[in-house]
């Protein structure tokens, strides 16, 4: 399938540059462009390449070169979903700038409160901690075949310049975790901060993100999705100089090939809802046919998913909370939804015969993505089958549903509850945890504060071992 894509960082993209790409498009003869999983745009049909490598800000990866990497941000979440209190637009953007050159790796940048925008689809994923600036850091690189923890947190401002050591390093093959630790500390100087907590995200069911919606007290935001993801070109140039006369300076591309325009002026709802009707959009597609990933320019994916939806609106099901997606077979299992239904390979000895597709269905443990821990639930079963075992995987997540909350950390799960040996310093309130250990200076896991050398002093504010005091009892229970 020959298609250009367009890296958009981040997701976010002016609605100039938004108009311009239209107006790129609108020369060649093109009708429509698509979004990506990644929050790219994708050109569905001949492409003529306009200049190589980059447009402005914006980078072109044409047909048959090796595809190009980009920033995965969940800056579209902010102010309209569930957040962490410290990450707003503004330091979305200000981390985004300091990414001056394209990522080799792909890279996630997002917060563990939100939902919509996936937190370990990259090789690189920052993930905002409840420290004010302060990320967790996940690595898989290519070549790796599990996920491990940076052994500290990040300082924003240091973000980009510790990916781009880890770029630099690549050529010596790092095998671990520990080892890209090691050669970045001996490259840069760094803020980093000791990891006191693992990280906690909660389990929500997945937002709604169509239509018009409050936003405060006197602006907007809108979500739009087509089923087909071909986007028109004319509706978007229109949309475009909306925006501009709106004042609105940022349109957000999601990962499940819809976008969404904040900050509608409360004044400015009428026009924009006159807009939709004269075009002729619906802007309140069933929770049925919303939340699916499927492969971009595969018609049989978009008749399977078709097929499915109908099936189940037929016997009225709910799938509110749950996402889908459809692929062929991954080997690599990195999904990013609840429910995947699993296209099988047609065995090379039998491609000359015509015989049915089979599918298998895996979801995710607990139904969150997050866990990237899958289940086979059946395998090799024919698309009529489908619907039963999809209707049969709703009313699992339905009787399952509760608060769940992932605790996603490097070590293994507690198979009884032990004391745990934690001291704080009075001065800045960092805590030292033996189970964590201080890899900023050089101590390892498992090491008990008594057994800290007694010139030991805090990491963050240099505050001798001496001042600490040990939690317990009552204080351990409010961290």
């Amino acid at each position: 399938m020959e298609l250009t894509r367009l890296i958009v960082k981040g997701g976010v993209i002016s609605p100039g540059e938004l108009r311009e790409i239209v107006n790129m498009a609108l020369e060649q003869g093109l009708d429509a462009i698509s979004f990506g999983s990644r929050q790219d745009i994708i050109f569905p049909k001949g492409f003529t390449p306009i200049e190589k490598e980059k447009t402005g800000k914006n980078y072109f990866v044409y047909p048959n070169e090796k595809s190009g990497n980009n920033i995965v941000s969940s800056y579209v979440s902010t102010d309209i979903f569930r957040n962490t209190p410290w990450l707003t637009g503004n330091k979305f953007l200000y981390i985004l700038e300091q990414f001056k050159e394209q990522p080799k790796l792909k890279v996630n940048i997002t917060d563990p409160k939100q939902q919509l925008v996936p937190l370990f689809t990259g090789h690189i994923n920052f993930i905002a901690s409840d420290h004010e600036d302060y990320w967790f850091l996940y690595i898989r690189l290519p070549k790796w075949d599990k996920m491990e923890m940076y052994p500290v947190l990040i300082y924003s401002w240091n973000t980009a310049e510790v990916y781009y050591a880890i770029e630099k390093i690549l050529e010596e093959e790092p095998d671990s975790v520990e080892m890209i630790f090691q050669l970045i500390s001996d490259a840069l100087d760094t803020n980093n901060r000791t990891i006191d907590k693992p990280l906690n995200i909660p389990f929500y069911p997945f937002p709604y993100y169509e239509g018009m919606n409050k936003l405060g007290i006197d602006q907007y935001w809108l979500g739009l999705y087509w089923r087909n993801n071909l986007y028109d070109l004319d509706f978007l140039k229109e949309m475009c100089d909306l925006c501009f006369d709106c004042k609105i300076g940022k349109i957000c591309i999601t990962p499940w090939k819809s976008f969404i325009v904040k900050g509608i002026p409360k004044e400015r709802k009428l026009d924009w809802e006159k807009f939709l009707g004269k075009k002729g959009i619906n802007v309140r597609h069933s929770l049925l046919e919303l939340n699916w990933h499927l492969p971009v320019a595969m018609e049989w994916a978009l008749n399977l998913k078709t097929f499915l939806v109908r099936t189940l609106d037929q016997f009225d099901i709910s799938t509110y909370g749950l996402t889908f997606g459809i692929s062929e077979y991954n080997r690599d299992g990195h999904y990013f939804t609840s429910i995947v239904v699993e296209k099988n390979e047609l065995p090379k000895d039998l491609e000359s015969i015509k015989i049915r597709d089979t599918y298998n269905v895996l979801y995710a443990k607990n139904f969150d993505p997050n866990t990237k821990e899958y289940i086979v639930h059946t395998q090799d079963v024919d698309k009529l089958e489908l619907p039963t075992i999809l209707i049969e995987l709703s009313r699992k997540y339905f009787e399952e549903l509760g608060n769940l909350v992932l605790e996603v950390s490097t070590t293994a799960t507690k198979k009884e509850k032990k004391e745990q040996d934690i001291h704080q310093c009075p001065e800045c309130l960092t805590l030292y945890n033996s189970e964590y250990g201080d890899i900023v200076q050089g101590i390892q896991k498992g090491v008990l504060f008594k057994d800290l050398p007694d010139d030991y002093c805090c990491s963050l504010c240099g505050s001798p071992k001496i001042n600490f005091i040990a939690l317990t009892g009552e204080k351990m229970d409010t961290l």
